[in-house]
This record gives C-alpha cells, sequence and structure tokens, in this order.
C-alpha cells in the first residue's frame, strides 16, 4: 500500500509545472522521502529487492530501445556528435572531481549531487550499487539526497544554459532554421535527401543505374525516371540513362552534390510526382522472417514491382542500399502502381496487431546475461579494486547488444514504444519508489546541516560543461544551434531540455541530434558513476 501510494502521488506531483518546468517522474523520489521521514515504510529487504528489480527494468527496456540505433550513430556524422557528447561528460566528470578536493565532500555526496544536476537516473543506480559491492551491500543515504537536491535546477540549469548559449553566439534564428532544415552541417550524414536530376553529362550515357553506383562510391537510390515525351516509370539497378532523361534519387545529403555534379544538373521535382499510376507509401515491418534480411536478398523490385527509397529506423532516413539488414519495426517507403504497392504490403506484414503482442524470450533471458555480466569483476589500471558493470551496467550493454546484432541472429528483439515505455517506467517508479523512501530519514538534517550548498554544485556541475561544450561545438564543429542544443539535451540524458528544444524550431534537427549521442552519454554516464566511487569512495 505503501510503495503504491508513493508511486501514485509521486507521479501526480511530478505533473505540477512551475515556471513551465516539471518533476517528471522524479516527483516519485521525493514522496518517498516524504513518507520516509514521517516513519511510514517498507520491510528493508523488500526495499532492496524492489530497487533493484526496478533499476534492471529500467537500464534493460533503454538499451532495447538505443541499442538498434547505438552503432549506426558513430557514422561520420555521428562520430563529430559523439565526441561532443564525450567532452560533456568528460567536464562533467572533471568538475565533480574539482569540487570533491575543493569543499571536502564524501565522493558518494558528490556521485550524487553529478548524477541529480545531469538528471541521470541509471547513474545514481550504478552509484549506489557499486557502493554496496564495496562495502558488502551496505547503503550511502548521501547518494540519493544529493541527486534528489541537484535534481530540480538540474532540469532548469540545462534548460537556462541552452538560452544563454542562444544568446552568447548571437543566434540568428531564421538563418539558422533553415540550414537546420537543409542538414548544412554534420547532421546531413545522418538524414536523405530526394532530389530531380536532369541527366547532362554525355559520360554517363547509356550506363546502367548500378554502373553509375559504383563509379561514384556513393549509396543513392533512383526511385522514378521519366525520358522526354514519356511518364514517369520506376527504375531499377539494370535501368539505363540517356542524356535527356530527368531521374528522381533519394542519397545522403553529403552524396547528393556530388551525386548531381556527376548526373547533369538539379531540376524541379514537381512534373515527377503527381503521376496517378505511381504512389508513395511507408510500410512497416511486422513479418518475423525478415527479420536481418538483407533488402538484396530480397529482390523486391522483381517480385513485387515496386522501389524502396528509404527506410526509417528510430526516427532516422537510412538510404536503402542493397546490403541493409531489415529489422522488425522499421517502416520502409516503397515507391510504385497502387496494386504492385499492395502486395509489398502483404510482402513486409504492415499489422500493427502482429508488432504489439510482446516478445518476452528475449526480455527476460537478456536480463538473466546482463546480471551474469554486471557480476563478473574486471581490473582496471589504476583503480585499487575490481570494477563490476553491475546492475545497472550489465543490463545495459547485453540489451544493447541484442537490439542490435539480435536481427542477425533471427532474434526479434522489436517491442512497441508503448511496451518499451510501460516496462521502463515502472522499472523507474520501483527504482525511485525504493531510493527514495530508503533516504527519507536522513534527507531533512541532512538539508538543514548545510545540505542545501549542495544545489549550487549542482547548478555548477550542470551549467559549466553545457556552456564550454556548446561554445567548442559551435565555433570547431562550426554546428547548426539547433543541433548543437539537441545534441547537448541528449549528452545530458535530459527529456525536458530535449523538449524545450524541439519547441525552438520546426525541424527534427534538436530530435536527431538526441538520439544519436544519448546511447552513448547514457552508457558513460553509468561507467562514470561506477568508476568514481570505485576509485573515491
Amino acid at each position: 500500500m505503501i510503495l503504491a501510494l508513493v508511486i501514485a502521488l509521486g507521479i501526480m506531483l511530478g505533473k505540477v509545472k512551475v515556471a513551465g518546468v516539471s518533476l517528471g517522474v522524479t516527483g516519485i523520489l521525493f514522496v518517498g522521502i516524504a513518507f520516509s521521514y514521517f516513519g511510514m515504510n517498507i520491510d528493508e529487504h523488500l526495499m532492496h529487492f524492489l530497487k533493484e528489480f526496478g533499476l534492471i527494468l529500467f537500464v534493460y527496456s533503454i538499451g532495447l530501445q538505443v541499442g538498434p540505433g547505438f552503432f549506426s550513430s558513430f557514422r561520420k556524422g555521428g562520430i563529430t556528435l559523439n565526441k561532443l557528447a564525450v567532452l560533456v561528460v568528460a567536464l562533467g566528470v572533471v568538475t565533480t572531481v574539482a569540487l570533491y578536493y575543493v569543499t571536502g565532500l564524501p565522493m558518494t555526496t558528490m556521485v550524487g549531487v553529478m548524477s541529480g544536476a545531469v538528471t541521470n537516473t541509471p547513474g545514481l543506480g550504478a552509484a549506489q550499487q557499486a557502493f554496496s559491492d564495496l562495502h558488502a551491500g551496505a547503503d550511502a543515504p548521501d547518494i540519493a539526497t544529493g541527486y534528489a537536491l541537484a535534481y530540480p535546477l538540474g532540469v532548469i540549469g540545462a534548460i537556462l544554459t541552452l538560452l544563454a548559449l542562444r544568446y552568447l553566439l548571437r543566434i540568428d534564428v531564421r538563418q539558422e532554421e533553415e540550414a537546420a532544415g537543409l542538414g548544412t552541417d554534420v547532421l546531413k550524414d545522418l538524414t536523405t535527401r530526394r532530389i530531380s536530376v536532369e541527366i547532362c553529362n554525355p559520360a554517363v550515357e547509356g550506363k546502367s543505374i548500378s554502373g553509375i553506383r559504383r563509379l561514384a562510391l556513393r549509396d543513392f537510390v533512383v526511385s522514378r525516371i521519366c525520358r522526354p515525351g514519356e511518364a514517369p516509370e520506376l527504375a531499377d539497378a539494370a535501368t539505363t540513362l540517356r542524356c535527356g532523361d530527368r531521374i528522381l534519387l533519394v542519397a545522403a545529403p553529403k552524396d547528393a552534390e556530388a551525386l548531381v555534379a556527376l548526373l547533369g544538373r538539379e531540376v524541379d521535382a514537381g512534373p515527377m510526382m503527381p503521376d496517378r499510376k505511381m504512389i508513395s507509401r511507408r510500410i512497416l515491418i511486422t513479418k518475423p522472417e525478415l527479420n536481418g534480411k538483407t533488402l538484396a536478398e530480397l529482390r523486391i523490385r522483381s517480385t513485387s514491382g515496386v522501389t524502396i527509397t528509404r527506410i526509417n529506423r528510430s526516427g532516422i532516413d537510412l538510404v536503402a542500399a542493397g546490403n541493409l539488414q531489415l529489422q522488425l519495426g522499421d517502416r520502409v517507403t516503397v515507391v510504385g502502381p497502387e496494386l504492385s504497392v499492395a502486395h509489398a504490403e502483404r510482402l513486409f506484414g504492415n499489422s500493427l496487431k502482429r508488432l504489439n503482442h510482446p516478445n518476452l524470450i528475449p526480455i527476460f533471458i537478456g536480463i538473466a546475461l546482463g546480471v551474469v555480466l554486471g557480476s563478473i569483476s574486471f581490473w582496471i589500471p589504476g583503480v585499487p579494486q575490481p570494477v563490476k558493470l553491475g546492475l545497472a551496467g550489465g543490463p545495459l550493454i547485453v540489451a544493447i547488444l541484442i537490439g542490435r546484432y539480435g536481427p542477425h541472429y533471427r532474434l526479434i528483439t522489436y517491442t512497441t514504444m508503448s511496451a518499451n515505455l510501460m516496462l521502463r517506467e515502472v522499472g523507474i517508479s520501483l527504482f525511485l519508489a525504493g531510493v527514495g523512501l530508503g533516504a527519507g530519514e536522513d534527507f531533512v538534517p541532512t538539508l538543514v546541516a548545510g545540505g542545501y550548498v549542495w544545489i549550487a554544485y549542482g547548478a555548477v556541475i550542470t551549467i559549466v560543461p553545457l556552456l564550454l561544450a556548446g561554445l567548442f561545438g559551435r565555433f570547431y564543429y562550426k554546428l547548426n544551434y539547433y543541433t548543437l542544443i539537441g545534441v547537448l539535451s541528449g549528452a545530458s540524458t535530459n527529456p525536458p531540455a530535449l523538449a524545450y528544444s524541439t519547441e525552438q524550431t520546426t525541424s527534427d534537427a534538436p530530435s536527431v541530434g538526441y538520439a544519436t549521442v544519448y546511447p552513448l552519454s547514457m552508457f558513460l554516464r553509468v561507467l562514470a558513476a561506477q568508476l568514481l566511487i570505485l576509485i573515491f569512495g
């Protein structure tokens, strides 16, 4: 009953907005602290189990969500964005260690403050787990207290820093908006662009599309071709091009300019589009037997009479190259006659009902493997104690690996966003309720005895890394402002900051930037919290 009341009242508290900012699910932590302070608590062993089980559910569901996009985020543009995210995390750790030496506070307190300052709950869990392993099951209440005190200003401070960067960098909103829409920074490696080209180069006369692809050394898809005086028709790898032909191609924006220069000149795409015989539709892949197969294996052009132009996975559009492996839940864009598109729909499934059925075997096998991996000790040079990934790091790594490589072995790891979110929210609710109930007795005495100063330390850990990394990303990497604030929000694993960022623009630059760096940032935050406890705690 106490657990249910803490979670229900905490979620209600988290929905209350002050100056447009709310605590979100962290409201559960504060209600748990209040219940514990007034003597309403649960059995210690039960609380310990619920806290750890909730943490496992939470980090495992995060790993499953980010796994498919984790390694693809290290492509050319993604590497630049992830370098900036690593810089944010490193500056946060350096600032925390500096405050540890300046203030003389225990590292347990400082790690709690650091996790709250960057709103990173898995980091809190990892720190508590590391301390427990180090001290034979003992708890450190000041980790949760530091987190609770630093969290509110961690949300507000991040948003205010992003706003301050806008004025410090003298951002021209209109210009940045246009640039974000065109993909003029490293984001151009993570999206696709559709362009219409008229063939003017005699050197490509009579060459097939597959031959031009080998010549250009770039991935692109030609969806339609329009010969002079004829209606648009589908193109495939064997289609030959002649001067005067117009083609509609899809490529990464970074390749578009080179392809246009090779083929001819860019023209208006309008005349290619209003063809009633050709339709374009996004189809959901829901048939398990397609999981892990490449586009080349399917031979979709010859079997269904349609062309696949791009694939949307985890919110990012990918060029439909022949060696690209399909995953359950991908959305493929197909172009072709209506009857052929209907045939392709039957081939791919396009059944939300089938996706809604949960695949529990990978979840529980993954959790078991994650717990085993988290229990293995290994030595890091310079660290006096053996390091364990623990119940936060182990399941997270296994979930990322299963989410990424499961389809290669025909393992269906897809869960719908709603199912993943339910699993994640239940896990985080149990974890925060357990943390709050465990920290309540010491919270008020700590606060009265000078703990309120921790709020200021948290603000420093929030603002300094974001400010320095923001200036570096703008002046060194020349990042678009909207991409930059998305990356900084992702590096802080801060959903409220992302919500603020997306409200500032009509482009999806902040969301793509956030999604690109979030997996690595989450992993590094969990690892950093553990290492700080093991080295200094």
